[in-house]
């Protein structure tokens, strides 16, 4: 079987190298433009392309796809079967029914719960207890195809989106070389639409902290907005990153976001809606990711201030 793979991202990465490893014929790669990246503005080529270059494979990088720019190249592969994964571009249906088997796409949730670009961090927003992996066959909707396979996982306590990325990238890897060599046997479950649920694009405003909220609730916010952008408040008017942080059951009876006390050992104790929360780990303005306590030795944390004001 045939097999052109469209991705970008490093989780496309990883299911690249599962369908080389398993010595499937993957017969060429589509990725996304190269981009320019860091200080120097440097061109940099996609995660899918260096694994792909990695594995001698020819990689094509067209700049469009909804006119018919990738029908030449499709004509001259004939491939048996797309999968596609993070891809960054919507299918048209010119490339979603070109196939013999069609397109198989990769989505990190169980369909039809978290439809659309942030899965990962909404599944640990939200305080789910589990996700997992969904193989699909594309058509023209959003995350709407029939599902082929699916794989469930536990999201541990305080587990970051980074983490549960980097596991969930290699479930869907196995898993999708598990679809396509038993695809002949597979039947196609049509999603219940009615039950779906959207997880649109994390945007800086996603991690502001709202302090009234209970301490597991934005423990959990905390942890989806790990690695990026970070979840945040307000510290004396100007911006705190909170990178790690534990919950402890405990009424204070103080105003949601006050800091309370740096207690040795476990961190910046702060008031929440219910329950506290020891902060750890942080970005305070103008430095680095470090340890509070770490920063606490140079400089002063003032114990009452409340978070989240200007």
């Amino acid at each position: 079987m045939k097999i052109l793979f469209m991705g970008t991202p490093d989780f496309a990465a990883e299911a690249l190298k599962a369908l080389i490893d398993a010595k499937l014929d993957v017969i060429a790669v589509v990725s996304q433009p190269d981009k320019p990246k860091g200080r120097g503005h440097k061109l940099m080529p996609t995660e899918v392309k260096q694994a792909a270059l990695e594995a001698g494979l020819t990689v094509y990088q067209p700049e469009k796809i909804k006119n018919g720019e990738l029908q030449e190249i499709l004509d001259n592969l004939k491939p048996d079967l797309i999968v596609v994964v993070a891809y960054g571009k919507i299918l048209p249906d010119y490339i979603i029914n070109y196939p013999k088997y069609g397109c198989i796409n990769i989505h990190a949730s169980l369909l039809p719960k978290y439809r659309g670009a942030a899965p990962i961090q909404w599944s640990i927003i939200n305080g789910d207890k589990k996700t997992g992996v969904t193989t699909m066959k594309m058509d023209s909707g959003i995350d709407t195809g029939d599902i082929l396979l699916t794989e469930e996982t536990e999201i541990g306590e305080y587990e970051t989106s980074e983490e549960l990325f980097d596991r969930l990238a290699k479930i869907g890897g196995k898993l999708i070389v598990k679809t396509i060599e038993e695809i002949e046997n597979i039947t196609p479950i049509p999603q219940n639409h009615a039950q779906h649920t959207y997880a649109p694009m994390i945007k800086r405003e996603t991690g502001i902290i709202d302090w009234n909220k209970s301490a597991r609730e934005i423990s959990k916010l905390i942890c989806g907005m790990n690695s990026w952008p970070l979840a945040s408040t307000q510290y004396k008017g100007e911006t705190l990153k909170i990178v790690a942080a534990k919950v402890q059951d405990e009424n204070t009876g103080k105003e949601p976001g006050t800091i309370i006390a740096l207690e040795k050992g476990k961190g910046l104790k702060v008031a929440c809606g219910s329950g506290v929360l020891y902060i750890q780990v942080a970005q305070f303005a103008q430095s680095r990711k470090m340890n509070v306590e770490d920063y606490a030795r140079g400089h002063e944390i003032e114990i009452g201030t409340v978070l989240g004001k200007e």
